[in-house]
């Protein structure tokens, strides 16, 4: 007893009937599908090259975050005289956190940054024109435009590894 499915086993199951679809016509349409596996990996393959890319760049911007507030950290206790009770309280930060994040930078590298920030605090600001108010007697004469420094993102981390 053999039932239909058993005889039609070695026949594939097919939308259209078997006579109408040509040998040229199944060669074109297996084309088709391996032209489209083949654009689905490329376009997998560009995905995990910008992803990687992306991750990449995001872990060297974390890392430039992590520096950078290790170094403000050492900078503050520096200012204050490594009293990390009282830059805890001012920051809201525990002291145990503090000072565990400004161990890592050098003092010469503290001193460096501390002499960035005096540098920068002594400079002339420029401000923009203001409106005259209406109940302003006088305006301020404007302050003297100076063009600000340019400095490149590694400037200043040369002895922090």
């Amino acid at each position: 007893m053999s039932s239909d499915s058993e005889q039609n086993w070695g026949q594939g199951v097919s939308t259209t009937p078997a006579a109408s679809v040509s040998a040229a016509e199944l060669r074109r349409r297996v084309r088709a599908v391996e032209a489209l596996q083949a654009k689905t990996r490329e376009m997998a393959a560009a995905n995990v090259l910008t992803t990687r890319e992306t991750a990449t760049k995001a872990a060297r911007a974390k890392d430039d975050a992590d520096i950078a507030a290790r170094e403000a950290a050492a900078v503050a206790l520096r200012l204050f005289d490594n009293d990390a009770e009282l830059v805890s309280e001012l920051l809201d930060v525990p002291a145990e956190e503090l000072e565990r994040e400004a161990k890592p930078v050098t003092a010469a590298r503290a001193k460096k940054i501390i002499e960035v920030l005096r540098a920068h605090a002594e400079r002339p600001r420029s401000s923009r024109p203001r409106k005259p108010r209406t109940e302003a007697t006088a305006p301020s004469p404007p302050a003297r435009e100076t063009p600000a420094p340019v400095s490149t993102r590694d400037d200043n981390r040369a002895d922090v590894a």
